[in-house]
């Protein structure tokens, strides 16, 4: 399940991965435009997370991380609904990973500069997805790219089972590294 946080639209997106076929399975977006109160808002991000974690029960949850602007109001708000549907995922034991908006970008279109319309294109494209078709906006196609650079980090490397924990914005890293002392045993000293 990828989520694209925000205070105002807050998209998601669930895909299916069977074999080498990824599908999408879910793409909404929850508007918040109409609430006013900031600790309603995040209790709504809580209650709206959770019930799409318990409907369609995904394996993980993979959230964009709120990038460095120069409002810092703004960028508060947006680290606290992150942070509310981080704890809504951790809650019901669900593993955690967080992604730059970069990385996202870089991962689904190779190129980390990309505009939205062009993430949400190349989404659509990857998964046989319509942009005319779909009831919601470039939100839900974020969301849809944060599950889909969630698949391409990991789908070389066997994915950790322990639930409740939160990886850092450069998993590949850390599965590189893993890897690699996997590969090379006889060059740990212990």
């Amino acid at each position: 399940m990828g989520i694209d946080p925000g205070t105002r639209m807050m998209g998601f997106g669930i895909i299916s991965i069977a074999g080498h076929s990824i599908s999408s399975i879910c793409i909404d977006e929850l508007n918040l435009k109409s609430i006013e109160n900031p600790y309603h808002k995040l209790r709504t991000i809580f209650q709206h997370t959770s019930k799409l974690i318990s409907q369609y029960k995904p394996d993980e949850v993979a959230l964009e991380a709120p990038f460095y602007g120069e409002n810092i109001q703004s960028m508060l708000k947006l680290g606290r609904a992150q942070g509310v549907a981080m704890a809504a995922s951790l809650n019901m034991d669900i593993e955690v990973t967080e992604y730059a908006p970069s990385k996202v970008k870089t991962a689904v279109c190779g190129n980390a500069h990309a505009s939205k319309e062009q993430l949400g294109r190349t989404v659509c494209r990857l998964l046989n997805l319509s942009m005319n078709d779909l009831d919601t906006g470039w939100d839900s196609t974020d969301a849809l790219a944060v599950a889909l650079c969630h698949h391409f980090q990991h789908k070389s490397v066997d994915i950790p089972t322990n639930k409740k924990k939160v990886k850092s914005s450069s998993p590949s890293k850390t599965s590189s590294w893993d890897q690699y002392l996997k590969q090379n045993s006889h060059r740990i000293v212990k």
